[in-house]
């Protein structure tokens, strides 16, 4: 079999591999992309682009519902066929790479389609659909192969046609019916959608409120939106046993209950594969959830791991920053290591959640002086301005010791673009003092800070 040199392949061309494979052939090194699936990735096909489009519909939907009481009389008439298109035409090219093929070439890269797996130090092997390629890599390897949908062991579901969020991405319709597993960023997001488009939709969180990894007040005021909205949520139990009889699901409970929808969406986490990217031949452990780097993106001599695989945030804006840190490396330039004290997150419900850096239970887990402020989004002047669908709140967690702010919570209509403001006082440690001194614009929803602040002194 012949072996082929090049400087570095990079296995995975998700948001990250594919940004720094671009950068590294455009600076002279001999680049190969290995990629499976489709070269960018989980998020411009099946996760951020369409799913935010499938949003901004919904949320369309919402608004015009809104107008009674406020501005006169409507009537909505949803139809999915305009954001089926719009995914498939704007966002996705029907899920054809070919653009993003040809712009990683043109920088002068070398793409190969197929599986790729670490075979021996500085060696890939692509398992491709001619056969497998060898590459011998002089200066080493960055792995992006992010990750997959984690799909629970819960009796009876294996081998029943239920959705991931890909199957959900790509629908032609929406269905009469839906219950999703898992109240994470993914499954309310798309239960939101699917129920503003007219289904039926049902939530089970095996936790004990939505949106667990954020505050537990960003949890209760969704759970508190969907109600209204006519979403059930089932937070706090167990989903025991699925059965699917040809034409609809049955999830049954730990309580007893039984809840049915035409189809059914798994969207319980995501997991990697390590043994099967072959990581052990650098002596990284295969069995391990994620691949431990320093601040450079060094995993080992020669093996460089961004994107979800390193469990800094399943997020792109994480694999690009880290992209950029790891090329840097690679080509030996200098610049600033990995900082993760201020990793912005936003679920993109209706309100948005937006979240940076600690929540209020990490930071009293570090042993850290915490103190918090949190103010009502409607008891702001642009909140009640605002009026339907201004659900929301600012929640700031300080380091009392050292009177800065190491986390915050931005929930509300623009929670995502309020948490911009917070992301900056995070990230440059600004004191609580200066914040407090700031002139915030009137009537905006990021003036709610300021009451935020207000709180926080009162405590």
């Amino acid at each position: 079999m012949d072996i082929e040199e090049t400087d570095i392949v990079v296995i995975g061309m998700g948001p990250g591999g594919e940004d720094a494979a671009g950068r590294l052939a455009e600076a002279g090194l001999h680049v190969t992309g290995v990629e499976a699936k489709l070269v960018g990735g989980e998020c411009p096909y099946w996760g951020c682009v369409p799913s935010k489009m499938m949003i901004r519909a919904g949320n369309l939907l919402a608004e015009a519902r809104r107008i009674p009481g406020m501005a006169g009389a409507s009537a909505v008439g949803p139809d999915w066929g305009p954001v089926a298109r719009r995914i498939r035409e704007e966002a996705t090219d029907s899920w054809d790479d070919k653009v993003a093929v040809d712009r990683f070439t043109g920088k002068g890269g070398h793409f190969v389609r197929g599986r790729g797996r670490i075979t021996g130090l500085r060696e890939v092997t692509a398992d491709t659909a001619d056969g497998p390629q060898v590459f011998r890599t002089r200066r080493g390897i960055l792995v992006n192969t992010g990750t997959e949908p984690a799909i629970p062991p819960v009796r009876g579901l294996a081998g029943t046609p239920y959705w991931t969020n890909r199957e959900a991405i790509e629908t032609e319709e929406v269905p009469e019916s839906l219950v999703v597993l898992g109240g994470g960023a993914v499954g309310a997001e798309l239960a939101q959608v699917f129920a503003r488009f007219g289904a039926r939709v049902s939530v089970v969180e095996a936790l004990p409120r939505l949106l667990p990894a954020d505050e537990p007040e960003a949890g209760q005021l969704l759970a508190g939106v969907f109600e209204r909205e006519g979403i059930a949520v089932r937070a706090g139990i167990q989903a025991e046993r699925v059965n699917h009889d040809g034409s609809q699901f049955t999830v049954n409970v730990a309580d007893g209950d039984m809840l049915t929808g035409q189809r059914l969406l798994v969207a319980t986490g995501r997991r990697a594969d390590l043994a099967a990217l072959g990581v052990g031949a650098y002596g990284v452990d295969e069995e391990a959830a994620i691949i431990g780097t320093d601040d450079r993106m060094r995993a080992a001599d020669g093996l460089w791991a961004i994107g979800d695989i390193t469990g800094k945030g399943a997020f792109t804006h994480v694999s690009i920053y880290q992209a950029a840190i790891a090329t840097r490396d690679i080509l030996g330039q200098g610049g600033p290591p990995a900082d993760y004290r201020a990793v912005p997150r936003v679920t993109f419900t209706d309100p948005e959640v937006g979240s940076v850096g600690l929540t209020e239970a990490q930071a009293r887990k570090q042993g850290l002086a915490v103190r918090t402020g949190i103010t009502q989004l409607p008891s702001s002047a642009r909140g009640w301005i605002h009026k339907a669908g201004n659900d929301g709140f600012i929640k700031l967690i300080e380091d009392a010791q050292r009177g800065a702010l190491v986390g915050a919570t931005s929930a509300g209509p623009v929670g995502g673009e309020v948490l911009g403001a917070l992301a900056v006082a995070v990230h440059g440690q600004v004191p609580v003092a200066d914040l407090r001194n700031m002139i915030y614009a009137y009537p905006t929803f990021h003036r709610a800070i300021e009451d935020a602040l207000r709180d926080l002194a009162s405590r």
